[in-house]
């Protein structure tokens, strides 16, 4: 009898067979495809390793291989006689999900919220794209079920089962058969979604997902997208697993779960699939290092279309909130942080930079060598530097998929791309140099991903130990360790398989959750046993009866474990931490407190915490294989031959060997290569390999294990470099190896190298103040951005957050400097949203902390963070008044103020400026933690550049800071050549005028951007300080770069701007500025693209809303249509241009504030009609449950948005005040109301203009 684990990947299908067969053993012996370990249980393992798509010659990879190993042909039947079992990953469900190819859905959702999913949270996925290109929707129809129930469970509107009923039979009749049911607040109260369940299965529905039994969990947004995407793939996982079984008759299958348990077939459902292959390699990772006793790992999967990193200390980390392919999952999967750097990874040059990937060649074609005409890609580089010979890789290709690598068409194509490099930047680069440039760049990417699972959340990567798996890990492992400073590396005999061989050591797992939503005290605490007693009760069914139905084939007569988790958080935030479960209270605040220190760097002692949910796991553990091991082995292995290996500008003899003619004792020295059939381990300079070392009386382990030489003090081949320095060990790119440290030229590898590490140290700012933020804000709406700057306070990159802050925090930082540079000290953080010094407008905080040299005399950067605070005073909640006419109307104004003296927080002096105000703040302990928030966000980011300078060195750091910012001016340069000179005019509802003249001077790249003609500062609050301006302009110009770049000052280098004294946009003391940052700011873009002739306006307006009182206040901008080009459509229901904040979710929305949402959809024919027609708005209806403040400040409802090039302007907003009474009042464009319980607030976004004549061809 055979078992089989098998991994079906996006490149290679990898399998492990386990037999007790002698003769099939002796039959693979003599295949050199396969590779052969002997058990202490005389079993035979077999590795084999086969493309994943073959169509000339298979249909399926799985089936395929398992016939081969058996030694079957194609029609053969594969008998339960000769296989007791087979488990699996299976890419199926990823593939369907990626290739949008699962089955038709009908959708049912609460009256109101039929494009619910379509808008979501409103936020576009590329800020910097003029075509905006939403990911496409799963479901084919919505239903809305005409049913209400309130947040505490009230029913407000009794369920319409006929309707409902009429509704799904129409469905039904069109052919659908498969239903998602996502109805509000039904995670708690589910009644509603049973009942439209048993209607549909009466009308012969053959796939109900309800999202109250898929994902039991507030969110409507992620609850309902889950549920879509399991009504969407379970048939056609249900098709799959039947086509297998058919093919494995009387075989037991099980399949791997994303959250790392093996399931039965019949229970496999398409929630719990996306993430099957590499949930596998997690679990063999962790297994099989714990057998060789490492304790805390970093798993390294590089395979053939991307990277797979994740953390393990002794439990697995879950998340049980994921985004793949743009949609959202809310159900357990395993903490895997994946990176497009893969074997098949494809490898750009844009003229200036090196890049690798995000786009994957994938099996078909492949990479070059792949012999079907494929790109070049990362494995092609392995190949060029010899860190692959083809006379040791699977001999796969060719029409009859038994010929080798063809490293004659790598040679070829990276000599025309070294040619290239030449011509277009005048470096004479070697085609082996270039190849090894992009492996560097390679490398980076996948150490900046471990870096975000581990150093980002308070690990020491010191203590732990590098798992590599996977068929291209092997090759550049040794070069990520240098980078990340692991000094030990753990290679399992299997690790090119070993996401097949985790398939074989999993447990049997089921998981369910729920939410509770409760304060912490010891009465909810008592009670929460009752909850895991349900929970339990649920899990109990599916788990023992899948169990049982293959504890035939193994029987492990252990008894399942139950594990119960807790999910605690900090009142009113949204990040919770999971802990497992103890009655104890004081126990569990002291555990999460010590864990919150440890991951986020502070705890608020004395801040109550909440229940945010529970879950419950089963757990039974199967009979594992036990670990292969080798015969004794006398005299060390000497090598099978010589090859060459590239690096440090020159070739290197590299002895190669097989691995398993090793001798335990023998120790290997890099360079060198060891080789088996399923992976290729590359021991660059400076690290050593050695077998692991067997336990007294015990066989010689197989496992590798390589090691950092500590007595050398430089390794001469790489392109990282690690020097010595008492012991302690510092990461240095190698400057022997890519141009002159003092020299102009700048080395294409190391820009985007750096490139992309100034842009790492930004995001992960913007993780920890999203993490650490107390308010919804900047935690949920993510109204927030961060950036690092230079000396002279020139931006040079930030994550990609909101534009408006983006383009202007420069200008705060330039403030800071002029006003304090020399008070300013180390230890110092300062405090700024002054729009008349740099600022924006008041809510707009910033924090900036500069970072001083050692003597702490120069200053060599600034970080800074900008956060958009839910209320600063003024005279409405939410300081956004519709109607200020000075700035003392609209908060608080800091003016470079002292946040931190010294490093000590000065909590009361900020305190009694927030109070001690004609207009005070109304949540001062709220503002103080979002401004801790944003301390700890810049602390991150001087702590990542003082790495920086350590690592590479301050010249380096500055001059690659210059190099990236002229990237950028480059960039932008070119994208004026192809300008053409234009102006236009924009009026604005309340009369402004916004006005543009842009001269372009095409020869040198450059532009004059003169607002000439635009309104005088007015008596209102749409003045628009510079800066601005200044970011509207920069986002506008970036926007017209194809390429990936950052956003930085390098973009404004060629451009200049022209404002006259007294202008609307260049506001003086005490101007009122509010609706200048989020409205004008919309019009200024809108008036620039129509100067240029690139884009019709999109809505041309934030929609701002805020509504509160003494205890709540609530802000949000809604999102509209945005306008179309040339050559695209307008996208509907989307934020634009200089804004990309998230909406709320509708439950916790719900749960937290008084009001109701009642319609939540996308306004049908808003857009402008055109050729390309503009993207339509949204309609958005609240009820209020108590008295509220209620303020409105937008624009475009006078005036519409407008069309180019002929297509007709998109419709207007509208504001509607409905009141209780049955009064309808239509609000102006700004208006303030205090509302009543039952009155209700309508407002309808504008559209895109259309691009183009309707009849146009």
């Amino acid at each position: 009898m055979t078992r089989f684990f098998v991994d079906r990947g996006g490149t290679f299908t990898d399998i492990v067979a386990i037999t007790k067969e002698e003769k099939l053993a002796q039959h693979c012996a003599k295949d050199g495809r396969f590779s052969l370990f002997t058990l202490p249980t005389k079993e035979t393992v077999i590795l084999f390793k086969l493309l994943s798509e073959n169509p000339e010659l298979y249909d399926d990879a799985v089936i395929h291989g398992i016939r081969t190993i058996l030694g079957l042909s194609s029609n053969e039947t594969i008998a339960p006689e000769k296989v007791s079992m087979v488990k699996m990953g299976t890419t199926v469900a990823t593939n369907a999900l990626l290739e949008r190819k699962g089955d038709p859905v009908v959708l049912v959702m609460t009256q109101g919220f039929r494009d619910g999913l379509a808008i979501a949270y409103q936020h576009r996925p590329d800020i910097f794209a003029l075509e905006i290109k939403k990911p496409s929707l799963l479901h084919c129809q919505v239903i809305e079920a005409v049913e209400r129930i309130h947040a505490q469970g009230e029913i407000l509107h009794p369920l319409d089962k006929e309707k409902i009923s009429q509704d799904l039979q129409q469905a039904y009749d069109q052919g659908i058969r498969s239903v998602a049911i996502a109805l509000m607040h039904s995670y708690r109260y589910p009644d509603h979604e049973l009942i439209i369940a048993e209607i549909a299965q009466k009308i012969g529905f053959t796939q109900i997902s309800r999202s109250s039994e898929v994902s039991p969990l507030i969110k409507y947004i992620y609850r309902g997208d889950t549920t879509v995407v399991d009504a969407y793939l379970s048939p056609l996982l249900r098709r799959y697993v039947d086509q297998v079984q058919r093919q494995l008759p009387g075989i037991t299958v099980q399949f791997m779960q994303s959250h790392g348990g093996l399931v039965d077939g019949n229970h496999f459902q398409g929630r719990d699939s996306i993430l099957s292959g590499p949930a596998g390699g997690i679990v063999g990772a962790v297994k099989t290092s714990q057998r060789a006793g490492f304790r805390n790992i970093i798993t390294f999967d590089m395979g053939g279309t991307s990277t797979d990193v994740a953390h393990f200390n002794g439990a697995y980390e879950r998340l049980w909130e994921t985004e793949i392919t743009g949609v959202r999952l809310r159900v357990p999967s395993l903490a895997i942080h994946t990176v497009a750097a893969g074997g098949g990874s494809i490898l750009h040059f844009d003229g200036q930079r090196y890049q690798v990937g995000p786009n994957s060649a994938g099996a078909n074609p492949g990479p070059a060598c792949y012999r079907r005409g494929g790109p070049l890609t990362v494995t092609d580089a392995n190949v060029m530097v010899g860190r692959l010979q083809k006379n040791y890789f699977p001999p796969v290709f060719g029409p009859e998929g038994n010929q080798p690598l063809d490293t004659n068409i790598v040679k070829e194509k990276f000599s025309d791309l070294a040619t290239k490099i030449g011509s277009l930047t005048q470096l004479k680069s070697s085609p082996e140099e270039v190849a090894d440039g992009f492996l560097a760049i390679a490398v980076e990417n996948m150490a900046n991903a471990i870096k975000k699972i581990s150093l980002q959340r308070g690990y020491d990567l010191k203590s732990y130990t590098l798992c590599c798996f996977g068929g291209a890990g092997g090759q550049l492992v040794c070069r990520l360790g240098d980078r990340l400073g692991i000094s030990k590396i753990f290679l399992h005999p299997y690790s090119g398989v070993l996401s097949a061989y985790g398939m074989g050591l999993a447990e049997q797992r089921a998981l369910r959750a729920m939410t509770i939503e409760q304060s912490l005290t010891a009465n909810n605490l008592g009670n929460l046993l009752a909850h895991y007693q349900t929970l339990e009760t649920q899990l109990a069914e599916t788990f023992i009866s899948s169990y049982n139905s293959n504890n035939k084939a193994e029987n492990s007569g252990k008894t399942p474990e139950i594990r119960r988790q807790i999910d605690l958080k900090y009142q009113g935030t949204d990040t919770s931490l999971s802990l497992d479960f103890c009655p104890d209270l004081t126990s569990l605040i002291t555990q999460f407190t010590e864990e919150h220190q440890q991951r986020y760097g502070f705890s608020q002692t004395g801040t109550p915490l909440t229940i945010a949910a529970i879950s419950v796991e089963y757990i039974q553990a199967l009979d594992l294989p036990p670990e292969p091991y080798l015969p004794p082995v006398k005299q060390s292995a000497q090598p099978v031959e010589i090859a060459k290996l590239y690096g440090d500008r020159q070739w290197h003899a590299m002895p190669v060997y097989q691995r398993q003619h090793l001798a335990s004792q023998q120790v290997i020295i890099g360079p060198a290569m060891i080789v088996e059939s399923t992976s290729t381990i590359v021991i660059d300079s400076g690290w050593q390999a050695q077998l692991g070392q067997a336990s007294p009386g015990k066989p010689q382990p197989c496992h590798l294990v390589l090691e950092k030489i500590v007595n050398q003090t430089k390794a001469n081949l790489d392109l990282i470099n690690l020097t010595n320095d008492k012991d302690e060990f510092t990461i240095n790119v190698n400057t022997d190896n890519y141009g002159d440290s003092d020299s102009n030229q700048v080395d294409p590898v190391r820009l985007e190298i750096f490139k992309n590490l100034y842009q790492f140290i930004a995001e992960e700012m913007g993780i920890v103040l999203q993490n650490t933020a107390s308010s919804v804000n900047i935690k949920e709406r993510l109204d927030f951005s961060c950036a690092i700057f230079d000396a002279n306070g020139d931006l040079v990159a930030n994550a990609p957050h909101i534009p408006v802050h983006l383009g202007s925090m420069g200008e705060s930082v330039k403030a800071l400097c002029r006003d304090r540079r020399q008070q300013l000290q180390p230890g110092d953080v300062y405090l700024s949203n002054n729009p008349y010094n740099g600022g924006t407008h008041l809510p707009d905080v910033t924090v900036i902390t500069p970072l001083f040299d050692s003597a702490g005399k120069e200053i060599l950067f600034y970080v800074a963070s900008r956060g958009h605070q839910a209320d600063l005073g003024g005279i409405t909640p939410g300081s956004m008044p519709p109607h200020s006419q000075n700035i003392n109307q609209e908060g608080i104004l800091f003016d470079n103020e002292l946040l931190v003296k010294a490093g000590e927080l000065q909590t009361e002096a900020i305190r009694n400026h927030l109070l001690n105000s004609v207009y005070p703040a109304r949540n001062v302990e709220q503002n103080l933690a979002d401004f801790s928030a944003q301390i700890a966000a810049n602390q991150r980011g001087i702590m990542g550049l003082e790495s920086m300078v350590a690592q590479y060195g301050l010249n380096i750091v500055q001059q690659y800071m210059a190099h990236v910012q002229n990237n950028a001016e480059q960039a932008v340069t070119q994208a004026i050549a192809k300008l053409k000179s234009g102006q236009f005019v924009t009026e604005m509802d309340n009369g402004i005028r916004i006005a543009v003249t842009i001269t372009v001077n095409a020869p040198q790249g450059t532009a004059i951007i003169d607002f000439s003609g635009t309104s005088p500062q007015g008596d209102h609050n749409f003045n628009t300080p510079k800066a601005v301006v200044q970011a509207v302009v920069l986002y506008v110009f970036r926007t017209l770069v194809q390429e990936s770049i950052p956003l930085n000052a390098g973009c404004l280098k060629p451009l200049k701007i022209i404002i006259l004294p007294g202008c609307l946009l260049d506001p003086q003391y005490p101007a009122a500025v509010v609706a200048g940052n989020v409205e004008t700011s919309q019009a200024i873009a809108d008036t620039l693209y129509g100067a240029l002739g690139c884009l019709a306006a999109s809505q041309g307006t934030m929609n701002n809303l805020t509504f509160g009182d003494g205890q709540y206040q609530y802000y949000e901008t809604i999102a509209g249509g945005s306008g179309a080009g040339p050559s695209f459509a307008g996208c509907d229901a989307v934020q634009t241009h200089m804004t990309n904040s998230r909406l709320t979710d509708p439950e916790i929305l719900e749960s937290r504030f008084p009001v109701l949402l009642e319609q939540f959809a996308i306004r049908p024919h808003s857009g402008g009609a055109g050729k390309f027609p503009g993207g339509n708005g949204i309609v958005r209806q609240f009820q209020f449950l108590q008295p509220l403040s209620v303020s409105i400040l937008a624009n475009r409802r006078r005036v519409a948005p407008f069309g180019l090039a002929g297509g007709e302007a998109g419709a207007v907003g509208e504001n509607w005040l409905l009141r209780r009474s049955g009064d309808e009042l239509r609000l102006d464009s700004c208006a303030q109301v205090d509302v009543a319980p039952g009155d209700r607030l309508m407002i309808k976004t504008p559209g895109g203009g259309g691009y183009g004549h309707r009849d146009w061809t």
